[in-house]
């Protein structure tokens, strides 16, 4: 695909997709490399923008340069943010009570621990989601318990086997304690998230050492 085509058809995949202000948004490629330039007007916005990107054949990476702006009226104070924050936070149920949160300009910082990165995972989602958040910063620790390596190992792989959007057969899983590393080949970005995605959810795995290459 050429960069041209392969920038077409993000940009077509921008407007087509509704959680997304594709206006304001300027779509380039080259060797699968897509960056996005702009100004929308949301945290959230940014994020189904890579997405969103990510979805169309080709492409390898993207780079999202686009810049959050909130509107005057819209913009909050730090403590109506925060606590805004951390009430949605409390009520997810994925998301435990020690994950704690600070808002400075927009700007919220997520701390505290966890053991599951699902749950880091879902509060950033969740942060996200919130009415004047700028950019979120994620600090929340991950600290698993520690299973046997080679159970890790065989529960990743079933679940590779297990899921539609990946061809199982052509990666590899190597695990060693709190790590997994991931190799091989992918067709997408869609399906290269899918693997970590299926690593990140085994128990007692701190790090995903992503090593697959995607195939133009």
């Amino acid at each position: 695909m050429s960069d041209q085509t392969l920038q077409e058809y993000v940009a077509e995949e921008l407007h087509w997709d509704p959680k997304v202000d594709a206006k304001a948004i300027a779509v380039s490629a080259k060797d699968g490399i897509v960056t996005l330039r702009g100004t929308i007007g949301s945290f959230h916005q940014k994020r189904e923008a890579t997405k969103a990107a990510e979805r169309i054949q080709g492409v390898a990476e993207v780079d999202n340069q686009l810049e959050v702006q909130i509107l005057t009226d819209k913009r909050r104070a730090d403590a109506d943010l925060r606590g805004d924050v951390l009430q949605a936070l409390m009520l997810d149920a994925w998301v435990p009570a020690s994950v704690d949160a600070v808002a400075r300009e927009g700007v919220v910082t997520l701390d505290g621990a966890v053991e599951h990165q699902y749950q880091r995972d879902e509060a950033l989602q969740v942060t996200g989601h919130v009415p004047g958040v700028v950019a979120v910063e994620n600090n929340i620790q991950l600290v698993p318990s520690m299973p046997d390596g080679p159970d890790v190992q065989h529960a990743i792989k079933k679940a590779l086997e297990r899921d539609a959007k990946i061809e199982a057969e052509r990666l590899d899983v190597e695990t060693s304690p709190g790590t997994v590393t991931l190799k091989g080949n992918v067709h997408s970005v869609y399906e290269r998230d899918a693997a970590v995605a299926a690593a990140w959810a085994a128990p007692g795995v701190r790090h995903v050492d992503d090593q697959l290459n995607i195939i133009r």
